[in-house]
């Protein structure tokens, strides 16, 4: 939620219209009622799809490191300013908030980089069947009530609770407290601005949270004709930014990791 400064123009004109020219575009559905098969693996293309994340990660861990380079060396100003008397405290102190997320987003970034280096599990010759029986296990938060929020808006509003899930754990790694150097809050990090636009007083309430993350998701996907890729780079970058660049992802480096790490979680969905 880094690059939500691109500001929203949309008439109701067009909200009502749906967009629907990218219609026959659309790569993911967010109607999940018809269930789909997904072929099983072979284990060369699950080789090719752990490089490609690992490949996806690295490029969002340069992302973050050269953001704490940067923060570093305007937190080292900062503090020449401060003891100066140029500056007050409370500035210094935001500074050094934001420079503690964009670390704690690269070690975060880091741990991911490390399960993936993880030697693959031993498939027995029964390579579907284990397939089958691992794609059995339900997704969980940790967090009974969590989980049940996440269900309920999803069921709501008509948005794949998964995809919830895949959304929060990228955002906030379900941190009911979390607040990015950027100002985004809470467990789907929603900025200030989108948190009025949906009615959440307060940001860190769980259930407030959830509810204004999935009714925004929601109508970005309703923007987008369901264009999970398309929505997910709207909550990520602002739906501006990607009615800017046509329709399309926009060329963001973290946006289009963002996506790309969401929709591959996303693409695997277990049976819940």
């Amino acid at each position: 939620m880094n690059l939500k400064n691109v500001p929203l123009v949309v008439s109701k004109a067009a909200l009502s219209l749906g967009f629907v020219v990218f219609t026959l575009f659309s790569t993911v559905s967010v109607n999940a009622q018809q269930p789909v098969a997904h072929p099983v693996p072979s284990p060369a293309t699950a080789g090719e799809a752990k490089s490609e994340l690992k490949t996806s990660l690295t490029e969002l861990s340069a992302l973050y490191q050269g953001e704490v380079q940067r923060l570093e060396k305007q937190q080292q100003q900062a503090k020449e300013l401060y003891d100066d008397g140029l500056i007050s405290r409370l500035e210094l102190e935001k500074g050094e908030k934001a420079l503690a997320d964009a670390r704690a987003k690269v070690e975060d970034v880091a741990k991911q980089i490390a399960t993936a280096n993880q030697p693959a599990p031993v498939m027995s010759a029964d390579f579907g069947a284990v397939m089958n029986s691992s794609s059995s296990l339900a997704w969980s938060t940790g967090n009974g009530r969590i989980d049940g929020l996440i269900r309920q808006y999803g069921a709501q509003y008509g948005v794949d609770p998964y995809l919830v899930y895949c959304l929060m754990s990228q955002e906030s790694s379900f941190i009911a407290g979390a607040t990015s150097y950027k100002g985004a809050q809470g467990l789907m990090q929603l900025m200030p601005g989108t948190a009025a636009r949906y009615g959440v007083t307060n940001p860190y309430d769980a259930a407030q949270n959830i509810k204004g993350g999935t009714r925004y998701l929601k109508d970005l996907l309703q923007m987008f004709n369901g264009r999970v890729d398309l929505a997910l780079a709207g909550y990520n970058a602002g739906e501006g930014a990607v009615m800017k660049y046509g329709n399309t992802v926009p060329p963001y480096a973290e946006t289009r990791n963002y996506v790309k790490l969401i929709l591959k979680r996303y693409t695997k969905k277990p049976t819940s």
